[in-house]
């Protein structure tokens, strides 16, 4: 049996021979020792805290699958090329695989087949998932972005809420949880949740500490390298670009809508800087693209909605800049955490005017409409399909949001924050542009194919690793995944959709781009409107919860009088707090207190040259040398406070 100073040892060798550092940083030792013994255990850490290493290390020095649960394809997808790269082998299932891939990557789970096992929470409920699961030798399970678990939190997932039925399943299976953004109250309802003890639990107010059996590790949210600013201004577009003129590095430049980040990336453009854009609404290609760039450094700016940079793996970004306020004090934090992860200056700017309030206010009600609202489209829902009362049980639709508010005069905002509410309230399942992966059928005969002349080399490549992959694609479609495509042949994912698109205009094969389609899914059969019912726990109670998370913004935002990231630690639990000394509160505070002591210095001067108790000239006060505003100020605040007086001829006297 090995020693704990063995295992520490192994540790380390594995970091060193996989990742090529020399040792732990934080508390990542502390996190891997910890599962590493086969406890359950909660990490909290802040962005670019190194939390894959946390569960990678482990994995590899223990036998058996390790399972991670993450919300992000696009994660998913990253980390396993970083794993790949290394010799490590690694997998994942989500929604946009097919049944055969699916079933294909499980068996090889179960055969020692992969290592790290990527799996999206929505897959966890499904009978094929927990069937294979029970045959597969795991060595723990790791759920990121554990706060996604919270019912009431910033960023609720209800797919989360399966993870405690995969523990029943693997009831001797320790659990790691992870995340970046919890309070204390949501750290607690993480333990609640992921059922990792049976007691109650009590409030953790260390930075780590054992609930029975359960071990919560909290490092410190404090980045002191990052320098949190809220710069006021009417014209923020100017502001915009007078920051980026002035600090030079990688920057990201976050607003809320998808609109708004093709033209404010047009604007930065105009006015001589490097940069592109970035939303969901892209199709893979474009985003492969235009993040690769940005990663590259061959473009210097990328604007883009919070769909960017969860998983990114660039350390040297300088800035990041919110045009408009996040909902939540979490949102804001792990965003502006992005910033400065090599440990140096980096700048996390929020830019506000007096609107910005008005407008966060306004979102409560976007986010909650009325609950008549939501009846009301609970109804029109109904008549867009043509679903009577008492039918529909079951049905699945693809949902047009522009052509349903179209019809019913709505606004998209409110329109899906009530199908969101109606999915809790268990009425509907509502699943937001969900990926629908590329689909090829070859056109020609396989013989025909053979004797084609005339391709270019990716062409050939791409071709070959078509038919390696995937069967049945001369009798119709088959879905298939461009990045195995990409591994293969060794070209980018955009060389492959350009390939395929020639390919396909050429009539040799049919291709169809991947596209991400919103979903409604009827869980029960249509009611009545007026027999709906919404529950305090799904409309409420979580209203008031976003009601407070914006006030906390608003508060962040308008104070003038608190350090920056004293206000984001606290927020977080931590009360071992002090001044950052560099945000601009901060700054702003220290320019003040320079000011006074100058003015100080000033009174004094002008005191001593009073103190022989004659009358001065007030001219006589440019005798003194110093600096003329501090002086006149000096003068002013002494006149004030009654302490000197000026004579009707123009002379200074100290007053009896």
């Amino acid at each position: 049996m090995r020693t704990t100073h063995q295992l520490i040892v192994n540790y380390q060798l594995l970091l060193k021979k996989y990742w090529g550092y020399d040792d732990f940083r934080g508390i990542q030792r502390e996190i891997i020792e910890s599962i590493g013994s086969g406890h359950d255990t909660l990490g909290l850490m802040p962005t670019g805290g190194g939390k894959s290493i946390t569960f990678q290390v482990p994995a590899m020095a223990m036998e058996g699958v390790c399972i991670v649960i993450t919300p992000l394809v696009a994660l998913m997808k990253d980390q396993i090329y970083h794993l790949w790269q290394k010799g490590i082998k690694a997998a994942c299932i989500h929604a946009a695989m097919s049944h055969n891939e699916i079933v294909t990557t499980l068996e090889n789970a179960i055969f020692g087949g992969v290592k790290f096992l990527y799996v999206s929470p929505e897959r966890l409920s499904t009978e094929l998932f927990q069937a294979k699961l029970q045959h597969m030798k795991v060595c723990f399970i790791c759920v990121d972005e554990a706060h996604c678990i919270c019912q009431w939190g910033y960023d609720f997932r209800p797919s989360y809420l399966e993870i405690a039925n995969i523990r029943k399943l693997l009831p001797q299976t320790p659990l790691l949880a992870l995340t970046a953004t919890a309070t204390p109250e949501v750290v607690n309802d993480i333990c609640d949740k992921l059922r990792m003890t049976d007691d109650d639990l009590a409030p953790c107010n260390s930075n780590s500490g054992i609930r029975n059996s359960f071990r919560v590790f909290r490092m410190s949210f404090e980045r002191k390298n990052l320098i949190y600013v809220v710069r006021r201004t009417d014209d923020k577009m100017q502001q915009l670009i007078h920051i980026l003129s002035h600090v030079e590095g990688a920057a990201i430049v976050y607003v809320r809508s998808r609109e708004r980040t093709k033209d404010t990336a047009e604007a930065l453009c105009k006015a001589g800087l490097s940069a592109t854009f970035f939303h969901a609404g892209l199709d893979s290609s474009q985003k492969d693209e235009r993040q690769k760039a940005w990663l590259l450094g061959n473009t210097r700016i990328i604007v883009a909605t919070n769909a960017f940079g969860m998983g990114i793996d660039k350390p040297d970004v300088r800035l990041v800049i919110h045009i408009d306020c996040p909902d939540s004090i979490e949102a804001y934090f792990q965003e502006a955490g992005r910033a400065g992860r090599d440990g140096r200056k980096a700048y996390a700017v929020l830019l506000y005017n007096h609107s910005d309030a008005a407008k966060l206010t306004k979102r409560i009600n976007d986010q909650y409409p009325p609950k008549q609202f939501i009846k009301d489209i609970y109804d029109q829902l109904a008549y867009f399909y043509q679903i009577g009362v008492g039918a529909g049980y079951g049905c699945i639709f693809e949902f047009p949001m522009q052509r349903f508010c179209s019809a019913y005069k709505r606004f998209p905002i409110q329109v899906e924050s009530a199908l969101h509410i109606l999915t809790r309230a268990g009425y509907i399942e509502y699943r937001e542009e969900e990926e629908c992966k590329a689909r090829v059928m070859f056109t020609l005969e396989r013989d025909d194919l053979y004797r084609l002349k005339g391709n270019d080399a990716q062409e050939d490549a791409v071709i070959v690793a078509l038919l390696r992959n995937y069967t049945g694609l001369f009798n119709g479609f088959c879905y298939i995944d461009e990045s195995i495509l990409s591994l293969q042949t060794g070209l980018t994912l955009p060389q492959i959709y350009l390939t395929l698109k020639s390919l396909h205009a050429k009539h040799i094969l049919q291709f169809i781009p991947q596209k991400k389609t919103p979903y409604v899914h009827y869980t029960q059969r249509r009611e009545q409107s007026e027999h709906i019912i919404i529950p305090p726990q799904v409309y409420d109670d979580l209203k008031e919860r976003f009601a407070q998370r914006i006030q906390q913004m608003i508060r962040y935002a308008s104070t003038s009088d608190q350090c920056r990231s004293e206000m984001l630690l606290s927020y977080f639990g931590e009360t071992d707090t002090h001044p950052c000394n560099q945000c601009d509160v901060c700054l702003e505070q220290k320019e003040d207190k320079e000011k006074n002591e100058r003015i100080q210095l000033a009174q004094q001067a002008i005191l001593d040259l009073l103190s022989d108790k004659v009358p001065h000239p007030i001219s006589v006060i440019h005798s003194i040398p110093m600096d003329y505003t501090p002086l006149e100020e000096a003068l002013r605040r002494l006149v004030n406070e009654n302490i000197i007086y000026t004579t009707d001829d123009g002379c200074l006297c100290l007053t009896s």
